[in-house]
């Protein structure tokens, strides 16, 4: 928005925070920060802090709590996260049965909704192993529409109450007549199931996905909007919504391929930095739609389904570059990421590799990464908008990958060890509300991802979480404490501090300070998380006490 808002006119406050701990490179021993004007003015130690006691407006007492740079989520649906925040999810229902049940219940209380929507089923974990039919759903709803999205959101059952309302649907690519809809089919009865959300319905869903985001240490959110996925409206509104009024920073995506100066114009006018996020070149893992170089295990016959290729990703790449956008792409399969590799290569022989690196294009996902794609990530200077949260739920030789790929082909999923050895940038997320939003959960999944091979530093899967989404946009002067920077900051209540690395094969963890490394919480599985006090953007509390 080019005008200023009531939010934006409210001054910061000056504020110094004392006798905690304070997580920054600048200081691995400091105990205090001040902050002026929205950014960081000073970091030191305790006694220092005495200098500033009488210049500043407020001064809190941080009784030991931890400070650090508040999280970004480089990957949100906010809408869908707020609609099954607010409405019927099935995230972790364990049995078909139950899920009817909810289901049931949903359309009992909700007698005035033109269209029910849910989103969270899983069969794959269900004893069942099957979603349920289109006739189980038309009787759990009494024959309303019914939109339900499976866990990984690139596919979903449907009731015929709701086909009727999208006739075409039946004669579309991805339709079946009693399985989960897909591809285009998909698209169609999504664009009709959210056309019915009030604009009312859909603001009150997007102020309870950045309130869940603030209560959790997250100030920064990047919103992967798409005309096959939400809407223009959609990703003005909620824009428009966090410029209003407290809560985390917003940065839009929107996934539409373009060709020309006339489409990156109109990426612009809707508030967008990139032509990015989920433009899908293919599918999920899950849904059997994720394009693959060799067919699935549990379906010999299908290799998933490509949207884009070669080609018209380079038309992307080079059109967004030389507007001084960045290109983006959804890519979870071997067979899509190397389209994307290519597609990037040919742009860069065109335009040259450094314009290209400069511009940070990004690949949400990048599951299956062979070491030949790592390498050209990072030529290419790809950034890795990746979701640690994927293995933790489908990781491991017993769960998803292992079914859809055999366990030999599951355990190179989702490599960052490797990916940052060879300087891939990454930027972690959760797909919200494919996992849920949980930062601190995040950093965990990637310290301990299920193959240990792939297992990074909790200090390093730290700054991805931060640091490294404000780099994903361009910004390398934020998500870091250090003075100049915007007081993007959560408070915590936490337990001891450690200095955690990924080899198990020796104690993992140093509390000794002289090591010069700043700690964080212990993220060992089991070990309890720390608790968000409060959430501060730019210098204003946006989710805690009323001191910043």
């Amino acid at each position: 928005m080019s005008e200023r808002t009531a939010f934006e006119d409210q001054p910061p406050r000056t504020v110094l925070l004392r006798n905690g701990t304070v997580h920054s490179p600048a200081d691995p021993f400091a105990t205090a920060m001040v902050v002026e004007n929205g950014s960081v003015a000073w970091i030191g130690s305790e006694g220092a802090a005495d200098s500033f006691a009488d210049g500043v407006e407020d001064v809190v007492n941080l009784e030991g709590a931890l400070v650090t740079p508040a999280f970004t989520d480089a990957h949100v649906h906010t809408t869908a996260t707020g609609l099954a925040l607010t409405g019927l999810d099935l995230t972790g229902v364990p049995t078909l049965a139950e899920a009817l049940g909810r289901i049931r219940a949903h359309a009992a209380a909700r007698p005035a909704d033109r269209v029910l929507l849910g989103h969270g089923w899983d069969a794959s974990a269900w004893p069942e192993l099957r979603a349920p039919s289109r006739r189980e759903l038309d009787e759990a709803t009494g024959g309303r529409p019914l939109y339900l999205t499976r866990a990984d959101v690139h596919s979903a059952v449907v009731t015929n109450a709701l086909l009727d309302l999208v006739p075409r649907a039946r004669e579309l690519s991805g339709y079946s007549a009693d399985a989960p809809l897909t591809g285009v089919a998909h698209h169609a009865v999504r664009a009709a199931a959210y056309d019915s959300v009030t604009p009312a319905q859909r603001q009150g869903a997007q102020r309870a996905a950045l309130a869940r985001a603030a209560s959790l240490g997250i100030g920064s959110v990047h919103e992967c909007a798409g005309p096959e996925i939400s809407s223009a409206d959609d990703l003005t509104g909620l824009l428009g919504l966090a410029a209003a009024e407290p809560g985390p920073r917003v940065t839009g995506y929107w996934a539409e391929a373009i060709t020309s100066v006339e489409g990156a114009g109109r990426v612009r006018e809707l508030g967008a930095v990139g032509a990015a996020g989920d433009l899908f070149v293919d599918g999920s893992l899950g849904s059997h739609t994720a394009c693959l170089h060799e067919p699935y295990a549990d379906a010999p016959e299908q290799r998933g389904v490509a949207h884009l290729d070669a080609g018209a990703i380079a038309a992307h790449v080079i059109a967004c570059t030389e507007a001084g956008l960045q290109a983006g792409f959804h890519a979870i399969g071997d067979a899509a990421l190397s389209a994307v590799v290519d597609g990037v290569r040919t742009a860069a022989d065109k335009l040259g590799l450094a314009r290209v690196r400069a511009a940070r294009h990004r690949v949400e996902h990048a599951e299956m990464l062979s070491p030949e794609l790592i390498a050209a990530f990072a030529e290419l200077a790809l950034t890795a908008s990746v979701q640690p949260a994927f293995d933790a739920t489908w990781g491991g030789d017993e769960a998803l990958y292992a079914r859809r790929l055999g366990t030999e082909r599951a355990r190179t999923l989702n490599p960052y060890a490797s990916m940052l050895r060879a300087g891939v940038p990454l930027a972690l997320g959760s797909d919200s509300p494919v996992t849920p939003l949980d930062p601190w959960g995040t950093v965990r999944a990637a310290a301990f991802h299920r193959t240990p091979g792939h297992r990074i530093s909790v200090r390093a899967a730290f700054t991805a979480h931060t640091r490294g989404g404000w780099r994903a946009i361009g910004r390398d002067d934020a998500g870091v404490l250090v003075p100049g920077a915007p007081a993007d900051y959560a408070v915590w209540e936490g337990g001891e501090l450690v200095v955690q690395v990924p080899d198990t094969r020796v104690a993992n963890w140093s509390t000794d300070p002289r090591s010069g490394t700043p700690g964080l919480p212990d993220l060992t599985p089991g070990a309890p998380l720390p608790v968000c006090l409060r959430t501060v953007v730019g210098g204003r509390t946006v989710y805690g006490g009323p001191n910043g």
